[in-house]
């Protein structure tokens, strides 16, 4: 009855550009969107279930109400939707977590002496404002890098009239010493000035500027001014060294890219201004489960440009976003001048997106791993693998197995031990796969758990790592995996020792003696914990999988050709370094190995070829 009876409201949808906010039977909002046609895009969450995410179902579900507002154009319902999102904080909403008002820098050039303030606020008072930062400590950071080179004050004080001291900060060189006129308005400003250059990416000009104002005081006798201005132009250039990444690219941009893990994103966002990099910033969006990159790319660069200081003519995304003409048009108003949004495909600039992408997912990787990581989330996830998998003690030692094959072939097993819920590599193992000539993943498992707990079975005295009984052995896999493990563990005389599988599509854990898999919540500090495991044991075991498959591609390669033998075979490998560099070497240069006469060198040729 319910949903019959939203289907008649959205039936009643105007047809005009707007937003819509969807509200469960207490009034609450679950969702705020925009759209070009209100009757259009409401109804599509209402129709095919089979089109639909899981999601996007249980979002419908609740839906008793939907509200909405009329706007002129698009663009209108963008900035309204942004508003009302940073405004009502909807449940099913994609957000930038702890949503705040982010730090600036802040430089009032209104003031006689201008200060450098960090401030969460945006006002349209004259302010020149850099930023957003992620926190006030990258506020911090870039203010301490910039005080180090312009001697700008930082104190509240009242200087209409010359103070009779200095403070501290002038004493050590920090500060050009308004309070007490050290400095003539005229040379402060233009500290300020270079300053503000500096923090907009152009070093090359504050250089410059620089050089030229030390050269005046060279001519005018007035060495000591002229030495801290060298002093600056050093401090600069050391800063223009250090950002090297985006050397090769040119112009003012933003490069965005981010890392997705279930309902999280960390998303990293590049600065370039004079074709280098100026500065990162890290941020971290929940609520992103089912959605599509190009959702979630769509819906931060509204946000994040929603309360950015200052908006580059180029921004580079790294997947494209449904709304680009109505960004750039709203974008646009915002600058004052055109902006383009550029997914790179080849070239500079997308190395210099690959760059950004891959420090998004180290930074997603070290947040997961912090959070595991803290003794408390430890403690929790292990007892709540104990409390979920029925088993008779803190799992404080786990071992994970896992298999890695091409159809058979360069067969290897891994087994990876976590104790107290952090990896111990001094414990880990790998297994060359002997008896299994074929394809078959649950023999493979079978002879890698016989071969670890044989070792007990066959020496009672024996002693290191093997002797360690584990409190709970995880396989990457499902019930059948499970149940071929199981028996392997009776055979190796094993049984006491709790066994789980941990299949990736949909996270389920099955257990021996239970026909239903468990399902822990995706934000389980336990079932986190047993992912990194069972990741851990896969990567593990991929890696020796690709050593002994790239050994045995050099072997069979070189081995088929008449009159190389071993140490030949080991000389062309150092010599060159791979097959494939001995395949495209030249005649002459395989004539130029030792031990290789040019007779042998055709020879080699030819069966590479």
């Amino acid at each position: 009855m319910a949903e019959n009876r939203i289907l008649e409201l959205v039936k009643q949808l105007p047809t005009n550009p707007g937003v819509y906010l969807m509200r469960d039977a207490q009034g609450n909002i679950l969702y705020i969107g925009k759209a070009a046609n209100l009757r259009h895009r409401v109804r599509s969450y209402f129709g095919s279930r089979q089109k639909s995410t899981t999601k996007i179902e249980r979002m419908t579900a609740r839906v008793a109400d939907v509200d909405f507002f009329i706007t002129g154009s698009e663009q209108e319902a963008l900035i309204l939707e942004l508003n009302l999102i940073k405004r009502h904080r909807p449940y099913y909403n994609v957000r930038l977590k702890d949503d705040k008002n982010f730090p600036y820098l802040k430089i009032d050039t209104s003031e006689d002496w201008p200060r450098v303030q960090i401030t969460r606020r945006l006002e349209d008072n004259g302010g020149r404002y850099f930023g957003p930062f992620a926190s006030a400590r990258s506020v911090r950071q870039a203010l301490k890098v910039v005080k180090d080179i312009f001697p700008f004050r930082s104190c509240t004080k009242d200087l209409t009239t010359p103070l009779p001291h200095p403070c501290l900060e002038y004493d050590i060189r920090k500060c050009s010493g308004p309070c007490i006129r050290a400095i003539t308005r005229e040379e402060y400003a233009e500290i300020i000035n270079q300053l503000i250059l500096f923090l907009e990416g152009r070093q090359e000009t504050v250089v410059r500027e620089l050089k030229k104002i030390m050269q005046q005081a060279v001519t005018a006798l007035e060495y000591e001014k002229a030495a801290k201005l060298r002093d600056q132009i050093q401090a600069v250039r050391e800063v223009i060294a250090w950002q090297k990444l985006a050397t090769t690219v040119r112009g003012e941009q933003d490069v965005i890219a981010f890392a997705q893990e279930k309902d999280y994103a960390c998303v990293q966002v590049f600065f370039i201004r004079g074709g280098k990099t100026i500065g990162r910033e890290g941020f971290t969006l929940q609520g992103t489960r089912s959605e599509e990159p190009e959702q979630i790319m769509n819906i931060f660069v509204k946000q994040f440009y929603d309360s950015a200081a200052y908006i580059p003519p180029l921004v580079l995304l790294q997947y494209p976003v449904e709304d680009r003409a109505i960004i750039e048009d709203w974008l646009q108003s915002k600058r004052g001048s055109r902006v383009r949004l550029q997914v790179p495909r080849r070239g500079n600039k997308k190395q210099l997106m690959d760059t950004v992408a891959e420090n998004a997912r180290q930074a997603l990787l070290q947040q997961r791993i912090k959070q595991l990581s803290a003794p408390t989330a430890l403690n929790t996830a292990l007892e709540e693998i104990k409390r979920d998998l029925n088993l008779p003690s803190l799992p404080l030692r786990m071992e994970g197995y896992d298999i890695s094959n091409i159809q058979g072939k360069a067969a290897v097993g891994s087994m990876v031990v976590f104790e107290k819920g952090k990896p111990s590599p001094a414990h880990y193992r790998r297994f060359r796969i002997k008896t299994v000539p074929s394809a078959d993943d649950y023999a493979m498992l079978q002879e890698v758990i016989q071969r670890r707990f044989g070792h007990i079975k066959r020496d009672a005295a024996v002693s290191g790592s093997w002797a360690i009984m584990p409190d709970l052995i995880l396989i990457d896999g499902g019930k059948g995996q499970l149940g071929s493990v199981v028996k392997a563990m009776h055979k190796a005389g094993a049984d006491s020792v709790p066994v789980a599988s941990l299949a990736k599509e949909r996270e389920e854990i099955f257990i021996p003696q239970s026909a239903n898999p468990i399902s822990l919540p995706y934000t389980s500090p336990g079932l986190q914990l047993l992912q990194r495991l069972r990741d851990e044991a896969h990567r593990f075991a991929l890696s020796y999988h690709h050593k002994i498959h790239k050994q045995q591609t050099f072997a069979s390669a070189l081995d088929t050709i008449p009159g190389v033998g071993l140490t030949l075979k080991r000389s062309l490998l150092r010599h060159f370094g791979s097959v494939q560099f001995i395949r495209e070497a030249t005649l002459e240069e395989l004539s130029s190995a030792k031990g290789i006469s040019r007779s042998l060198a055709q020879k080699i040729k030819e069966y590479l070829t």
